[in-house]
């Protein structure tokens, strides 16, 4: 059961109905959002989004003409297309509308320029496990964003999981690439781990449902816990055992640790490209 939100807001636009929109849109009217107050613009709407803004009574597509200032517009389009889609955009917003970006690398700057009549901006970077109401997002605000907007942005991102603030801007490329893309990482940990049982003699079906059941459970337990991740490891390691060996090698000098910064890295060093 979810509680219902306060400060939603009594208008919004969101732009780009792929599958974060789409999550994202699902837990506004989950926790509250009226659903005359929300407008979808996509182009190339899926069959999903089609049926959820009409079962729900979610305008898609409107004409722009009749929309007016909203008092937020959610930006979930790709981050490379931000430029063609700024022409029309732009009328969109006005100085009392908040923009919310979940655009990858673009930044209050980028923004500004892009859609230069807009005021308040909020970056954001949720991640895939908003589809099921179970997201990280890390969210930065401008300047401009009064305690009222930051308020109605927080309600809306917490919708779809949990969320953090950050004070400054350039932390959001860090957290786009520890929990924006880390979904992607513990997906090829299950892989990895169901092609090591394969080579250890599994078969590649039990293999692949071990893998699946032990990491879905283990996030599980991690999500429930109130022990650090590294106390649970230890729980789960007696020593001179099975897991103990297994440790020796993912703990190594050339283990697992460095070669997760080293992916993280990129991850924000690409972020940071995609600005501009």
């Amino acid at each position: 059961m979810f509680e219902k939100a306060t400060n939603l807001p009594s208008s919004l636009i969101l732009v780009g109905g792929g599958k974060m929109g789409s999550a994202m849109l699902e837990g506004w009217l989950r926790v509250g959002l009226s659903a005359d107050a929300a407008s979808v613009i996509d182009p190339f709407p899926s069959t999903d989004l089609t049926t959820m803004c009409a079962t729900k009574g979610v305008a898609l597509n409107p004409s722009l003409d009749t929309l007016g200032h909203p008092e937020v517009l959610v930006l979930a389009i790709k981050p490379q297309s931000l430029g063609d889609a700024a022409d029309s955009l732009a009328p969109l917003a006005d100085s009392r509308t908040m923009l919310v970006s979940v655009l990858a690398g673009k930044t209050v700057a980028n923004l500004q320029a892009a859609i230069p009549g807009c005021g308040a901006i909020v970056r954001a970077m949720p991640n895939l496990p908003a589809s099921i109401a179970r997201g990280a997002t890390g969210a930065y605000a401008s300047s401009e964003v009064s305690s009222e907007q930051r308020a109605t942005a927080n309600s809306l991102l917490r919708a779809v999981g949990i969320v953090e603030w950050v004070d400054d801007e350039a932390l959001i490329d860090a957290v786009t690439a520890l929990s924006g893309s880390g979904p992607a990482y513990v997906f090829h940990l299950a892989e990895c781990l169901a092609e090591a049982g394969v080579a250890a003699g599994l078969p590649a079906d039990l293999a692949r449902r071990l893998a699946r059941a032990t990491v879905a459970g283990s996030g599980q337990l991690l999500a429930t816990s109130d022990l650090e991740a590294g106390q649970l490891r230890e729980n789960v390691t007696s020593k001179g055992g099975t897991t103990a060996a297994a440790l020796e090698v993912l703990m190594s000098d050339d283990g697992l640790a460095p070669l997760m910064r080293e992916a993280v890295a990129a991850a924000k060093k690409r972020a940071g490209e995609l600005s501009g």
